[in-house]
């Protein structure tokens, strides 16, 4: 049985955005999708279960799909659904949240706890309904985002687009450059930046030989460099690794930012 994309319903508008793009998703990944509306309030069963299932059944009438209500604390009930999902999808925001700029803080304990990919909805009409053609993905330096990179290669192919990998560096404090000497060469530890690109995506390239590649090494910020990738990228990937001693992820300033900010949808794949 093919486990589904599952997603977190909560009767806001941007709960029902994020309805619309998992529908698509689904679709494109041959997976089946899977309405989950949770609250440890009154339950109100028939307002977003059925006003999503319309939606799914008007956009993606192929797709199977199913629906459940469950009385019980949203985060928690969601990260427990994550378990066995493809992926779980919710809007950028929920009822009751101050800022549309903000993720919510059941979609932020979400990303931070589940053990599959979790995907924030975000940004305008024509990031969401893909009409750029780009997927962007973050590689950091070591082994946290080798689980994304793969992800983002399979999200490339499925939408039959490009794929920008951008890895951001900043020199260390003390390191001193020249024009002969660029300052991370002066670490003999550390891989150049263009070899950690390299690596993250040895073998990918290959497997996945009809995805278009563009990489990008960039000295700077990786927060400031990845939402301006994302500028112009219908999906954001990004990974984080497990916290150690702990269940979960560990989101780090750059998912944390990501999550609050990005202009269009973005995922969190954590570690495997």
């Amino acid at each position: 049985m093919t486990i589904p994309l599952v997603v977190g319903l909560d009767g806001s508008e941007a709960s029902l955005a994020a309805v619309d793009w998992a529908a698509g998703e689904a679709a494109r990944h041959g997976v089946p999708l899977h309405l989950v509306h949770a609250t440890a309030g009154d339950l109100d069963a028939a307002g977003p279960i059925g006003a999503a299932t319309e939606r799914v059944r008007r956009d993606a009438p192929t797709v199977p799909l199913t629906s459940e209500v469950l009385h019980a604390d949203p985060a928690t009930a969601l990260v427990g659904k994550g378990h066995d999902a493809f992926a779980l999808v919710l809007g950028s925001r929920g009822l009751g949240d101050l800022d549309a700029m903000l993720l919510g803080s059941v979609g932020l304990a979400v990303a931070a706890r589940a053990e599959c990919p979790v995907v924030v909805v975000r940004g305008a009409a024509e990031h969401r309904e893909a009409r750029f053609g780009s997927v962007v993905v973050g590689v950091e330096n070591g082994e946290g985002s080798a689980t994304a990179v793969a992800f983002a290669f399979r999200e490339a192919q499925v939408r039959r687009c490009g794929l920008v990998a951008v890895h951001a560096w900043t020199a260390p404090h003390d390191a001193h450059a020249t024009a002969q000497a660029p300052s991370w060469a002066l670490e003999a530890h550390r891989r150049p930046p263009p070899q950690v690109l390299d690596d993250a995506l040895r073998g990918l390239t290959d497997r996945y030989g009809d995805v278009p590649v563009t990489r990008r090494v960039i000295e700077g910020p990786a927060r400031r460099e990845l939402l301006a990738a994302a500028s112009g990228a219908d999906l954001l990937i990004v990974g984080a690794p497990r916290r150690h001693g702990h269940p979960g992820l560990q989101l780090g300033l750059t998912g944390h930012a990501m999550l609050h900010h990005a202009p269009c949808p973005v995922v969190v794949v954590p570690r495997t």
